[in-house]
């Protein structure tokens, strides 16, 4: 066989059944509620394509046929391959056919296709089918055409009495709107959220479709008037609301005036005591107009600002100097350590006298070292005593001198107590008073050796 002979010759039929693909394609336009069956639904077309033969034949010279309850009738011709081809090619044309039908059904039983879509397509179908150029069970399917007319009409009929609750529903927002415009208009006070949510009520008024023109202006009318009533009530309390504020801004003047006076004392804590009362009176003072009251706030603020700004240099100056002070005392510690009263009693507490003395000239710590420092001195100076209280406890041919040299250093030590209290020196004071208690002990220790040797 030539290639010639191998390829279909052109095949003479009636036109085939257009629309299938798209109604196949396109999703419904709107969900319409769910109907029962007006009807039975008949039973479902048999598929042609799987036993052609039933439905239609192809005589010897390519005519093919398909069987009615009429009879045969022609549906096309086809030269290009076996009889048995053929038939299939016609029954799969009028599989096509079912395919469209059965998705109009579909969609009509699951409330996802349009009614009026459906009874056009279907009514485009039905007129298809006396002509259609299909092998296949024409009188099952045409009774499944007239199903999906007849669903078809009874969505159309629910899908309008939809369409009238719809716009009862509608009818029924707006209503609601403007009750509650009304509302608001007549009661709110609350400015702000009442103004913002009129202009949500507007917004949603424009969404709201299929109202009647007539019933649409009646229910506008109340809104504007709702709206307008607000505004009137909203603008006589702004009114009184700047007269307060005028007062409002008189008294912030002289709260900044006092507070741009405060900025230059170093009066610390007294000043800052005084800056958070301005505060307190600042916010019991109201709002000024919005400008004069930011503007003021800005120079209350800076005033602020430049005093605790002052004061944080002044207390990081402070900070530094407690650390640099921290700093020596760790080095005399250092030094202190060294000390070993084992080898030379005297001899370590001159050191310890001296280290004493550097310490108290040193100065003050920050207050969350001061613990840990002094309890490491103290350390080192029970150390220190501990080892004089052993020597004591043994035989000293020099504890009459050693009583008198330790009545001389509590003497001392109180003379400098008595002249930092008459200074006001508190701080020197308490040191002073207590190594004259220190010295007062081993005075009391040394006594007490020499009365029992």
């Amino acid at each position: 066989m030539s290639e010639q002979d191998s390829t279909p010759d052109v095949v003479t039929e009636a036109a085939p059944a257009e629309g299938a693909a798209e109604v196949a394609a396109e999703g419904g336009v709107e969900e319409t509620p769910k109907e029962t069956a007006p009807q039975a639904t008949p039973p479902a077309v048999p598929v042609a394509s799987d036993h052609p033969d039933r439905w239609g034949r192809v005589d010897a010279d390519g005519t093919v046929y398909v069987k009615t309850d009429d009879g045969e009738r022609a549906v096309g011709s086809w030269q290009a391959g076996e009889p048995v081809e053929g038939l299939a090619h016609f029954a799969r044309r009028f599989d096509d056919l079912r395919t469209e039908v059965e998705l109009l059904v579909s969609r009509l039983a699951s409330g996802a296709g349009d009614p009026k879509h459906a009874m056009t397509s279907a009514k485009h179908v039905k007129e298809q089918l006396a002509e259609a150029a299909v092998v296949g069970d024409l009188k099952a399917l045409a009774a499944r055409v007239e199903h999906v007319l007849e669903r078809a009409e009874a969505g159309m009929e629910k899908a309008k009495e939809a369409k009238e609750a719809a716009r009862a529903q509608s009818v029924a927002r707006k209503q609601a709107l403007v009750d509650e415009a009304e509302s608001i208009a007549n009661e709110s006070t609350q400015w702000k959220v009442a103004g913002d949510r009129l202009r949500q009520i507007l917004d949603e008024w424009k969404t709201i479709r299929g109202v009647d023109r007539k019933t649409d202006e009646q229910l506008w009318r109340r809104f504007s008037k709702a709206r307008d009533a607000f505004n009137r009530r909203r603008g006589s309390h702004f009114a009184d609301l700047d007269r307060q504020r005028s007062v409002a801004k008189t008294s912030k003047q002289a709260l900044v005036e006092e507070a741009e006076k405060l900025i230059d004392s170093d009066d610390w804590g007294p000043t800052a005591g005084r800056y958070k009362e301005l505060m307190v009176e600042w916010k019991a003072a109201g709002r000024a107009p919005k400008e004069a009251d930011d503007a003021l706030w800005q120079r209350f603020r800076a005033a602020q600002d430049a005093f605790f700004q002052k004061r944080s240099e002044a207390f990081s100056e402070r900070d530094a100097e407690f650390s640099a002070n921290a700093k020596l005392k760790e080095e005399l510690l250092a030094e202190a350590e060294g000390i070993d009263p084992s080898t030379d009693l005297e001899a370590a507490r001159n050191a310890l006298y001296k280290i004493q003395e550097r310490w108290d000239a040193i100065g003050k710590v920050p207050r969350e070292r001061i613990r840990e420092l002094e309890g490491k001195l103290r350390t080192i100076e029970e150390r220190v005593r501990g080892a004089v209280d052993a020597q004591w406890r043994r035989s000293d041919p020099e504890a009459e001198a050693r009583v008198a040299q330790f009545r001389e250093r509590v003497e001392q030590f109180e003379a400098q107590a008595a002249k930092a209290r008459a200074a006001g020196d508190k701080r020197r004071t308490e040191q002073a008073e207590a190594q004259a208690a220190q010295w007062r002990e081993w005075l009391a220790a040394a006594e007490q050796a020499l009365a029992t040797r």
